[in-house]
């Protein structure tokens, strides 16, 4: 891995708990195709939209994570039974309401965005800056669309604070 001027035994550390955001993903794209194919209510047009929306952005997620474990020259998890077991997250019915399946995804956001940081802190203890570019990108807009579903999930008489 000289190329990457990056030592070997130190990246396995950071490819580890790639592997585990990368299963995440896998759980979490399949949640929200779930939920996409699922939706019923006054709700359906806005979710089932913003689900693809949100399926689509984790497709591409899924791809990126794996190629940057690729790029740091290890093999990325690849298999259900591997996402399963290690994956932070938990399969859904399709049987939810729309705010049960909303509030089951800012759980789930807060499950990837607690690895993510796993990740960036042992990328930053190996020197890799590409990792923690990558994935500091995917905190800020995981963040986002969390702020987004939670003010979805929050009504009229819900206010946030005052700073």
């Amino acid at each position: 891995m000289k190329y990457l001027n990056l030592d070997t035994e130190k990246v396995k550390d950071t490819v580890n708990e790639l592997n585990i955001l990368l299963a995440d993903y896998h759980m979490y794209y399949q949640k929200l195709r779930n939920f996409h194919w699922n939706v019923v209510g006054r709700n359906f047009f806005d979710l089932h939209e913003k689900f693809e929306e949100m399926y689509d952005d984790a497709k591409l997620k899924v791809d990126e994570i794996a190629e940057r474990i690729l790029t740091l020259r290890f093999r990325p998890l690849s298999n259900y039974t591997d996402y399963l077991e290690k994956s932070n997250l938990k399969e859904a019915s399709g049987t939810k309401d729309d705010k049960e399946m909303v509030k089951a995804l800012l759980e789930d956001h807060g499950s990837i965005l607690g690895q993510m940081r796993k990740v960036v802190e042992v990328a930053d203890g190996n020197g890799d800056e590409g990792t923690i570019d990558l994935i500091g990108a995917y905190i800020r807009e995981l963040e986002k669309i969390s702020w987004m579903l939670d003010a979805w999930y929050m009504e009229k008489s819900d206010n946030f604070p005052k700073a």
